[in-house]
């Protein structure tokens, strides 16, 4: 049976919400710190963070390998999930900068709005919405960060054009996120599973 858009929609919310709700039953693809450390993450800087935020990690990859932020920058990170390249980001680009994390799934915006809490970070805020319709102003942005969350993007064209709104002349997209390769198989497509795996 084929799944429309909108129910693909409500199961990759649902998948992360349980994410965000209970980490510890682990999905079918890899999460929490110790993913975050094998992905090229600072070991020390992962393990000085408290378990709820690197615990609903879900990330593919690690964005701040492509560039350093500077002091002072505003970052978006769409996909934010629980918020934990949020925090990095908001920690680097220090208190004369802002981070601006962006999530569809309700319970991922609010654990990551518990973790900045936590962890003491006033200069990064969450929000609810799609990558195609990003709730932030025109060329507001120095750098857009995303982790995961490109591949689960139906209208790929609308998010990147939403990107480009948003960043100020010169800003910057760094982006991890999966392939689909040319050498892959339909068969091997179809055994993946959903979406969100």
């Amino acid at each position: 049976m084929i799944e429309t858009p909108n129910e693909i929609r409500d199961t990759i919310r649902l998948r992360f919400a349980k994410i965000a709700q209970s980490p510890h039953d682990r999905p079918s693809f890899a999460i929490g710190p110790d993913s975050a450390k094998k992905l090229g993450y600072d070991p020390a800087e992962i393990a000085g963070l408290p378990a709820t935020v690197t615990e609903s990690f879900a990330g593919v990859g690690n964005p701040f390998g492509l560039g350093e932020l500077r002091t002072g920058e505003t970052v978006l990170d769409f996909g934010c999930g629980a918020g934990m390249d949020s925090i990095i980001a908001a920690r680097r680009v220090g208190p004369t900068g802002r981070v601006v994390g962006v999530d569809a799934t309700e319970e991922m915006i609010a654990k990551a709005r518990a973790n900045a809490a936590t962890v003491g970070v006033a200069n990064v805020e969450f929000h609810h919405g799609e990558a195609d319709r990003l709730p932030v102003a025109n060329e507001l942005v120095d750098v857009v960060i995303s982790n995961g969350a490109f591949n689960l993007c139906f209208d790929k064209p609308a998010v990147l054009a939403e990107v480009y709104r948003v960043l100020k002349p010169g800003g910057r997209l760094q982006m991890a996120d999966v392939l689909l390769g040319d050498d892959v198989a339909e068969s091997e497509v179809e055994r993946k599973g959903a979406w969100s795996d």
